[in-house]
């Protein structure tokens, strides 16, 4: 299994010894329904990619008032806690954790004054929470497929897309700048549009420079104030990457790329912690049409993997998300939650009714669970613990919560 648990990203949180437990301040929108947009330039391998995720999708029914959007897939997230756990409870009804993918209509050169489906293609983005950029390393030659830029470049193809992103953050910095100067003309004592200002005023300069928002905050050590003014705007360069690197089947079966090092240096130096995935959508188009033996015998004969579920289990965790599990013969379930969250919050994906009621969260952790072998053991040996609403959840905690309805909802 791949990457299987995320870094607790709440380590340094230390709980003060009374009252509440703060939690950082995060870019982006708030809320549990996240999603990735699969971003690249024309014939770079986007659709087939999406296609292979959408073969990997969880079942409809499990969205019974959804509409079907075709661009958009939910493809379930591979985790052998979640497999394990229905074994030993063999439940009626099983529901995995999903990412959602949409697939977002390739990018041309100055998208952002409207060229191609320029500003359709940016609202796509904007409408989205992280971005998996497919970038292309395979030849014309290899391939027969053209590339709209010319020869095969990924950093140029890389520089392009960036590019578009800053310029349109520039354009929504540079509409939101007067509106901060009029309410400063308005009440020149409001310490709070100065504030504004100043905070608009330097994102303008990080981004004429050529940077992306999401490496300012750690640069100018931002803090919530800083952080709660961009997400007004919603930037595209502030939402979190990741780098899908598309080769031929051919490179891909002798894991050797002449560009690979390229793109690796180019992220290394412009992204900066970001992480980078080679892989081959023809490979994986290929083995996803084969008989799940053919499929199976063809990547044991190459040594080789599928590279599906490190994309999709590192998307989940670019999105910051992670899962906890309720656990019973009636449904075996993963919670998706960003991290960090607390308690009340965690109990609140299930039912507004828990987080309002909330008591307290009964947790197990998978691992205490698993060694223990069951419920009933794991209670014995004083692993099954009773947490607050403070409590910050880790990913993979078996939760049974307690409310209580009754209580007054708050205002």
């Amino acid at each position: 299994q791949d990457a299987q648990a995320p870094p607790p990203a709440h380590h340094h949180i230390m709980p003060p010894k009374k009252g509440p437990v703060e939690l950082p301040p995060m870019l982006g929108r708030p809320g549990n329904s996240v999603s990735a947009g699969l971003v690249g330039l024309p014939n770079v391998g986007k659709s087939t990619t999406f296609n292979v995720l959408c073969g990997m999708s969880v079942p409809a029914e499990n969205f019974p008032f959804c509409t079907i959007d075709p661009s958009v897939s939910r493809v379930q997230v591979p985790d052998q806690r979640f497999d394990t756990l229905c074994e030993k409870y063999q439940p009626a009804s099983k529901v995995p954790a999903w990412l959602t993918v949409t697939d977002i209509a390739g990018l041309v050169k100055n998208a952002h004054e409207g060229e191609g489906l320029g500003n359709a293609f940016l609202s796509h983005i904007r409408a989205t929470d992280a971005i998996f950029h497919i970038v292309r390393v395979f030849e014309e030659k290899d391939t027969g497929v053209t590339h709209t830029e010319g020869a095969c470049d990924p950093a140029r193809d890389l520089d392009i897309i960036r590019s578009e992103l800053r310029m349109k953050d520039i354009e929504m910095i540079k509409k939101a700048i007067p509106d901060a100067e009029k309410e400063i003309r308005r009440d020149p004592k409001q310490k709070k549009y100065k504030e504004a200002l100043e905070t608009l005023e330097t994102t303008l300069k990080w981004l004429e420079d050529g940077n992306d928002v999401r490496f300012a905050v750690d640069h100018f050590k931002w803090g919530y104030k800083e952080i709660d003014q961009l997400n007004e705007l919603q930037l595209l360069t502030a939402k979190p990457a990741m780098y899908l690197v598309n080769m031929s089947e051919k490179d891909f079966l002798r894991q050797k790329n002449k560009f690979l090092a390229k793109v690796k240096e180019y992220v290394d130096t412009n992204c900066k912690g970001e992480v980078l995935i080679p892989y081959s959508a023809e490979f994986e188009a290929k083995i996803a049409e084969m008989e799940p033996d053919a499929a199976k015998a063809y990547i044991e004969e190459h040594k080789v993997k599928t590279m599906m579920p490190k994309i999709i289990t590192q998307g989940y965790h670019l999105l910051r998300l992670i899962h906890f599990f309720t656990a019973g013969s009636d449904e075996v379930k993963c919670w998706t939650i960003r991290n960090p969250c607390k308690a009340p919050q965690a109990a609140g994906t299930i039912h507004t009714d828990f987080e309002r009621g909330f008591i307290m969260a009964e947790v197990m952790r998978y691992n205490d669970w698993l060694e223990a072998g069951s419920e009933a053991e794991a209670k014995a040996k004083g692993k099954y613990q009773q947490k607050g609403k403070e409590y910050i959840v880790e990913d993979g905690d078996i939760i049974y919560f307690k409310f209580n309805v009754t209580a007054d909802k708050k205002k």
